[in-house]
């Protein structure tokens, strides 16, 4: 006795498709190769951090009204005084800090440091090169 076939292999006849619940295989274009980007606050935070390690440096001043609130509120965070202006047309990334400083120190040469300091650590940390880094030294202190 010979197995039972299906009535539509036996007669020869091919299944109909259906166009309701069809699988279409269809190229999938080239994908763009996997990025890493990391945010402009993520990069303030880093330099922020990065600046206030530098010797000479005793804080940071508020860059723009909303971070002189912050601060009156009592509510400092590790990136104020750090501006970032990333400019994706041009492919630039400028930095400005506004610190404070020590009393006695010598000026240039801890804004110098600074900016030092905080190009290795945007370029080793966030993978970012800054073009520009200004240093703004907002105030001397006692500290």
């Amino acid at each position: 006795m010979e197995p039972r076939q299906p009535k539509e292999a036996a007669s020869g006849r091919r299944r109909k498709k259906e166009s309701a619940g069809e699988i279409v295989a269809r190229p999938v274009p080239p994908r763009a190769p996997d990025r890493v980007q990391v945010s402009d606050a993520a990069v303030a935070t880093i330099i922020g951090l990065a600046a206030h390690e530098v010797p000479g440096v005793v804080g940071m001043a508020p860059a723009n009204l909303g971070e002189g609130l912050r601060r009156v509120l009592g509510l400092q965070q590790v990136d104020e005084g750090v501006e970032v202006s990333h400019d994706e047309a041009a492919g630039t990334v400028e930095v400005h800090l506004h610190v404070v400083v020590a009393y006695g120190v010598n000026i240039p040469a801890v804004a110098e440091s600074v900016r030092e300091r905080v190009q290795h650590a945007a370029t080793t940390y966030a993978g970012v090169k800054p073009d520009t880094i200004v240093v703004h030294v907002a105030g001397v202190s006692r500290a």
